[in-house]
């Protein structure tokens, strides 16, 4: 049986992906290149990449990982944004625009979400205990 075609008492249910495959969802400016706010896209042409971030994504890529651009860019900047990720040799499988500005998020969801903040450099990931906020039980 597929992901898709799961079924609980008679109904499908949402895909659960196998544990040893992560979906990564990764963001653009400020983590994979300069940081460059939808006011400025003039500048998105020529962004400078982060190259320990096209080499960590690639690898992910190349091990079966899902990674998919989540960005705060607006859908009238998906050329440039797939005409750069191209020209670089990013990876990907999929790019949604659209993402809240500001930070501090906060995501919701029924599915395990695992967040990792971007702070300057991609590595592999570590594990690490730290504080997290969880609905009271």
């Amino acid at each position: 049986m597929n992901l898709i075609d799961k079924l609980v008492d008679g109904k499908h249910i949402s895909p659960v992906l196998p544990e040893e495959v992560k979906n990564y969802m990764i963001d653009i400016d400020g983590t994979i290149c300069d940081d460059i706010p939808n006011e400025e896209p003039e500048r998105m042409r020529t962004a400078e990449v982060y190259s320990d971030a096209l080499e960590t994504l690639n690898k992910w890529y190349e091990q079966g990982h899902i990674i998919t651009f989540f960005t705060s860019r607006v859908e009238e900047n998906r050329e440039v944004t797939e005409a750069w990720l191209a020209k670089h040799g990013f990876n990907y499988h999929g790019i949604m625009f659209g993402k809240p500005r500001g930070g501090n998020y906060h995501w919701v969801d029924n599915h395990i979400v695992r967040a990792t903040r971007f702070v300057g450099k991609f590595t592999d990931l570590v594990d690490s205990k730290e504080n997290i906020q969880v609905f009271k039980s």
